[in-house]
């Protein structure tokens, strides 16, 4: 017997999420309808909100309500450092090591050829033009994995080649490890220790 086509929807729907298969999304589908019909509709209402409010700051190119975020409008950040970070949890990680007070930009992603991003899938034209504003140092804070030291060597290429100085956070973090599973303590000693880039 087949599922009702608006059940098929959105066991598929699920599907979209990482890490969901076509199980997990069947479990997900199931709880929410049986067990929990108000969190359904919530997170129905959240999601939509989200959509449609959420968009990428004109500066740093993470997630605001706003043209341009709060933190991109504060006085009281180090407007000559810009830290360039692969994900918004990477960003949130940054703050509350409370080790940095400059700026920030988001790619939104790395470079990886595999999974089809290229150069010109990553906001790189926004980048250049952020670090040419009277910076005096851009700080790579990409993740300790083959991708992301990729993504660090062809920025580093890329901003040095506009005279631009440039750095990457030290080795204090495993190798292949990411930002968000990072303790505080190993990530402020990163960014303390981080050393010039050459091209």
């Amino acid at each position: 017997m087949n599922a009702p086509s608006s059940l098929e929807a959105l066991i598929e729907a699920l599907r979209c999420l990482p890490g969901v298969g076509p199980k997990s999304a069947q479990r997900m589908a199931y709880h929410l309808l049986q067990r929990d019909k108000p969190g359904a509709l919530q997170l129905a209402q959240a999601l939509g909100g989200a959509v449609e409010r959420i968009h990428h700051c004109a500066k740093c190119n993470n997630f605001s309500e706003e043209e341009v975020c709060a933190m991109c409008r504060s006085s009281h950040r180090d407007a000559s450092l810009l830290c360039v970070v692969e994900m918004p949890a990477d960003l949130l990680m940054m703050e509350q090591a409370q080790c940095y007070g400059g700026m920030y930009f988001v790619l939104m992603g790395r470079l990886s050829p595999l999974d089809g991003i290229g150069a010109r899938e990553l906001p790189l034209e926004r980048l250049l033009a952020r670090a040419q504003e009277q910076l005096c140092e851009v700080i790579l804070a990409t993740n300790f994995t083959v991708e992301g030291d990729a993504t660090a060597h062809y920025l580093a290429t890329l901003l040095s080649a506009q005279g631009i100085k440039v750095s990457r956070i030290a080795r204090g973090l495993p190798v292949g490890g990411e930002l968000e599973h990072v303790d505080s303590g190993t990530l402020a000693q990163a960014v303390l220790e981080r050393r010039a880039v050459s091209a």
